[in-house]
């Protein structure tokens, strides 16, 4: 079968790889489409320390059921479409032990520590699969699934509730995913960006505010809009020096700061405002089933706008210029997805 591979830095090839046997207990898929996630970026650009080279890419999936083996429950039939837990978990550790195996220590995510989802067929354990009973996900929504999931997980982190003023920093895609988990809640929500066509979308999702970071004072309109007292939850979702010093400084006393982005470089920290607001700083790394199901009720509603986060739906044998595409404009790209149909 074809299988999409990011060989070495700036290099991807089309290989021919084996249909995988499936074994008890597992699941056969057909790929409908993968979307790229920005650890595919950073590992087509040798910016990612996690990855082991070569790799097949992929983990936001679109795909059908194909064929099941003994022991898979009947709730899971050929013809289902579905997305999946992309995520392992060794059930050991002590985030496995505390019922948070999204944070798994030793978890190795479909893309990056192991082969993903960029192929043909693949093969997965049965509680790995999620499915849509209700069948009103179209293919293109499901591969969005797992990365609007991540920042709905970030939400659940912040205990973000109807009282709470959340400013999201960062209105990329897990951005958008806070973004609009915030407003299902009820809260008011502030986006930041430096472009203007993602804070555009930032506002049709669902954010009361917007300001654009690149030509506005971020503090001073922050101030101006919550009458001098920041924001109750910061989500930080840029993954820069800059916007994790940001949340630090703009989050309101006895306020809420939660990460999702990483940045490259360490970063300094007034530290006296750890104390002096006494604030929660918190985690949030990948998300848990209820996510992924929650972004799927919100899907079926119909009222996101897909095509606008999708930047762009490619062929396998032109993966190397969607990567190209994002390295050369970041700012622009939402998803890129590569479909094998």
């Amino acid at each position: 079968m074809k299988a999409v591979q990011i060989i070495q830095p700036g290099e991807v090839r089309i290989v021919n790889i084996p249909v995988p046997e499936i074994k008890p207990g597992e699941v056969l898929i057909k790929i409908n489409c993968v979307g790229f996630c920005g650890s595919d970026l950073n590992t087509y650009s040798g910016k990612n320390p996690m990855v082991q080279l070569p790799v097949i890419p992929g983990h936001e999936i679109s795909a059908e059921i194909a064929k099941t083996s003994e022991g898979v429950p009947e709730h899971i039939r050929p013809g289902m479409l579905c997305t999946v837990n992309p995520y392992t978990a060794c059930g050991r550790c002590p985030a496995c032990r505390n019922s948070r195996p999204n944070a798994c220590r030793f978890n190795r995510t479909l893309g990056v520590q192991r082969h993903g989802a960029m192929a043909e067929f693949m093969t997965l354990p049965w509680e790995k699969i999620i499915p849509d009973r209700d069948n009103l996900l179209s293919k293109k929504e499901f591969a969005l699934v797992e990365p609007l999931s991540v920042g709905f997980h970030a939400v659940s982190r912040a205990q973000v509730t109807d009282s709470d003023t959340v400013m999201v920093i960062g209105c990329g895609m897990i951005g958008l995913g806070a973004l609009i988990r915030s407003a299902l809640r009820g809260a008011r929500v502030i986006a930041v960006d430096m472009d203007g066509e993602k804070l555009s979308l930032a506002r049709q999702l669902g954010a009361t505010y917007t300001i654009c970071s690149g030509t506005e004072n971020v503090h001073e309109r922050l101030q101006d809009i919550t009458n001098d007292a920041g924001a109750d939850v910061v989500i930080e979702a840029a993954g820069a020096p800059a916007t994790y010093r940001m949340a630090i400084d703009e989050v309101a006393f006895t306020g809420r700061t939660v990460c999702i982005g990483y940045a490259k470089t360490e970063i300094a920290f007034e530290t006296k405002l750890f104390v002096q607001k006494e604030i929660d700083i918190r985690g949030s790394r990948n998300a848990l089933p209820e996510d992924f199901r929650a972004v799927m009720e919100y899907l079926k509603r119909g009222a996101c706008p897909e095509d606008a986060l999708i930047s762009g739906i490619y062929p396998p044998e032109q993966a190397q210029e969607a990567l190209e595409k994002w390295k050369s404009d970041p700012g622009k790209v939402f998803r890129l997805l590569v479909s094998f149909e």
